[in-house]
């Protein structure tokens, strides 16, 4: 873990980096936790603004950033940053002296980039598809065709991140990445929709590994009371 990690203490109680920086989101969103484990990682002092039915102010806080009103929503100095990876790229720029999450080579960056594309195109994308058949508001009666093919498409790429992963270390080398950044909440909750099989024994060390990494044990554990969230039944575990 980085050093900069080690010197951060709780939000509420100040950092060895004070700055007037907010995260909108919600600890059980996975995106959220997308921005939350580079800022844990990097040591920066934040507040966070939790999205919800007891805080409407911050949803139109969020929307004077992001009309969108989609999380997250970064904001520093009055700067408004939203899209995940775009938020990563943005820490990384303004807090040089912190762990950078993408490399200085520019072929490293591109091998990084391309994995956390993966990550939210084809986990993120499926375990999403899945679970909003069981959101009310999204769709009023679940096909279980299209839940199919969203489990089907994890099924596919399980393999293929199997073959890309390494034996050891993060999903591009020794150094923790926004790879993993994205790595970590995709793998979290598409385990959940499919299940990684057992042969895939690299993925399935490599989840284990993210989970106990302590940015991402936080957010797993900040996540916990609100595991009745997940419409396809959170398993017991993790």
């Amino acid at each position: 873990v980085p050093a900069a990690q080690d010197r951060r203490r709780d939000n509420r109680g100040g950092s060895a980096r004070r700055m007037s920086m907010i995260l909108y989101g919600h600890p059980f969103s996975s995106y959220t936790w997308k921005a939350l484990i580079p800022l844990y990682e990097k040591g920066i002092d934040f507040e966070f603004r939790i999205l919800g039915d007891d805080h409407p102010e911050h949803w139109e806080q969020l929307r004077g950033h992001w009309p969108r009103g989609q999380m997250p929503v970064l904001v520093n100095r009055e700067r408004g940053v939203f899209e995940s990876s775009i938020i990563i790229e943005y820490l990384d720029l303004a807090y040089p002296e912190t762990a950078q999450m993408i490399p200085d080579n520019r072929e490293a960056a591109l091998q990084v980039r391309l994995m956390d594309r993966v990550f939210d195109c084809h986990l993120e994308a499926s375990f999403q598809a899945a679970v909003s058949e069981y959101i009310p508001f999204i769709t009023k009666t679940p096909d279980p065709l299209r839940v199919e093919r969203a489990r089907a498409t994890l099924s596919t790429i399980y393999p293929w991140l199997e073959e890309q992963l390494p034996e050891d270390g993060w999903a591009c080398g020794d150094a923790f990445s926004m790879a993993d950044c994205s790595g970590a909440p995709a793998l979290f909750y598409a385990d959940w929709t499919q299940p990684i099989p057992d042969e895939c024994i690299k993925l399935k060390a490599y989840r284990a590994r993210l989970l106990a990494r302590p940015s991402v044990a936080r957010c797993v554990e900040d996540a916990r009371p609100y595991r009745s969230y997940f419409p396809l039944g959170a398993p017991n575990r993790d």
